[in-house]
């Protein structure tokens, strides 16, 4: 009997076929103080980030997006506010903007927050991923933030939003990066000695936070993430770091000729 195929969870090598539960549990669990964990932990930090990937994906009125791992919509909501501030002075279409997540824990927080704001009527989507239940080339724009590297497959994923882009779409992503060395020991020591500490207080749960900083050193470098973009058919890729290299912006685009990488 052959044995089953493994994947990182964290620092742990886990069944490959268990860890899109593992990772949907571990959110589900910390869903409703998400969003004041991120200020915590990031000490505000995320918000600039989130700000600096909007404004490299350029959303326009009228176009379709989709936020994947959108959660409670940070990403949306940004994007959302981007497009009606061009429509207010220029006037165009609304723009489709689809909050997309594999938990619907997640999508459901979102939800209560956004009730009664200009966000309560974006579209929530519970979907994987690695399998999108959108028509090929039917969105100018995917996001994603903060996600990829809870995918099992990430190749799958990033097939998938090639195949979802129009020819010259654009793929943006915000994810933890390598620190600067200079800064390396002091981040490795606030990641493992605080930010778990920090979950328990919050949430009353350390172990989701344990996974997140286990899963930020199990993720590419920059460099390594651009290739595998380049390697899914995206082209005029590129990456920027933030904050000494503790997050990098990423991006690519698909060609006009939608011609897909062999």
């Amino acid at each position: 009997m052959t044995p089953p195929e493994h994947t990182s969870y964290g620092f742990q090598e886990v069944p490959i076929d268990e860890k899109t539960g593992r990772v949907r549990h571990v959110f589900a669990r910390v869903a409703n103080k998400y969003d004041v964990m991120n200020d915590l932990m990031s000490a505000g930090l995320h918000r600039p980030w989130k700000d600096a990937m909007v404004a490299r994906a350029a959303p326009r009125p009228g176009e379709v997006i989709i936020d994947m791992a959108g959660g409670t919509g940070d990403i949306s909501h940004r994007l959302h506010d981007a497009i009606e501030r061009q429509r207010s002075r220029r006037g165009g279409e609304p723009a489709q903007i689809f909050v997309c997540d594999i938990n619907a824990d997640m999508l459901m927080a979102g939800v209560r927050q956004d009730t009664l704001t200009p966000y309560a009527t974006l579209p929530r989507v519970q979907v994987n991923a690695e399998a999108l239940g959108f028509g090929d080339a039917s969105a100018d724009l995917y996001t994603i933030a903060f996600g990829i590297r809870n995918v099992t497959h990430r190749a799958k994923a990033l097939a998938e939003a090639w195949r979802v882009l129009k020819p010259g779409g654009r793929f943006v992503c915000l994810e933890f990066s390598e620190a600067h060395p200079s800064l390396r020991a002091l981040y490795d020591r606030y990641s493992f000695a605080v930010v778990p500490k920090l979950g328990q207080l919050v949430t009353g749960d350390a172990e989701p936070y344990q996974y997140l900083v286990e899963s930020i050193r199990r993720f590419p470098n920059a460099p390594t993430f651009e290739q595998e973009l380049k390697d899914a058919g995206f082209e005029r890729t590129g990456f920027r770091r933030l904050s000494a290299g503790v997050v990098a912006l990423h991006w690519g685009t698909k060609p006009k000729s939608g011609a897909a990488a062999q």
